[in-house]
């Protein structure tokens, strides 16, 4: 049985069709998934709504309270931080204002930094396409907690820019197109 616990993905720019790829091919019991998306008010919602009709996992729009289990899917809502708490011994999701960090919010390092803190060694990060530095501080606590952190490579991403910085910092593992990110995921399952 598997002891990942939880899959958390950065992604901004472009992200739409990596995004599809990675979520596509995962099983419906699969481990809960967090996604933090720079996009505009409403959007998540709609994303969340095909991702739910089209492929094995139930997606949604996060909430502050949503309780992450096996084959969910959560996507940070425009304008909100989202960030992973254990509360009474379940793992749940908290939206929040806060301030911007790499420019944006939500973040991806806000998600990834509880991600480190909250599940450690029993997580996947993963940093898609996208513009500027947001998600390379967070994934690279992830890796130094000893999760595993893959991120797109360079030919395939519409902008290299996110998973460029994380490369550069050290914290993604391997490099990869989204088609075999997916399936380096479920080999980890």
């Amino acid at each position: 049985m598997s002891k990942i616990k939880l899959i958390a993905i950065g992604v901004s720019m472009g992200g739409f069709e990596a995004l599809e790829k990675v979520l596509g091919p995962m099983p419906a019991d699969s481990p809960p998934i967090v996604i933090v998306m720079h996009l505009q008010p409403g959007i998540a919602k709609l994303f969340a709504a095909k991702i739910d009709r089209k492929f094995n996992i139930s997606a949604k729009e996060a909430a502050t309270g949503d309780i992450l289990a096996p084959g969910k899917m959560f996507i940070a809502p425009a304008g909100l931080h989202m960030k992973i708490i254990n509360r009474f011994g379940r793992l749940t999701i908290d939206c929040f204002l806060g301030e911007k960090e790499e420019f944006v919010m939500p973040a991806a390092n806000v998600l990834f930094e509880s991600v480190a803190a909250e599940v450690g060694k029993d997580a996947i990060g993963v940093i898609l396409t996208g513009i500027g530095a947001d998600g390379a501080k967070g994934l690279l606590k992830m890796r130094n907690a000893g999760a595993t952190t893959l991120g797109q490579d360079e030919k395939s991403c519409a902008v290299y820019g996110m998973p460029k910085v994380a490369m550069e910092k050290g914290a993604v593992e391997i490099q990869m197109t989204p088609d075999e990110i997916a399936q380096k995921i479920i080999s980890l399952l």
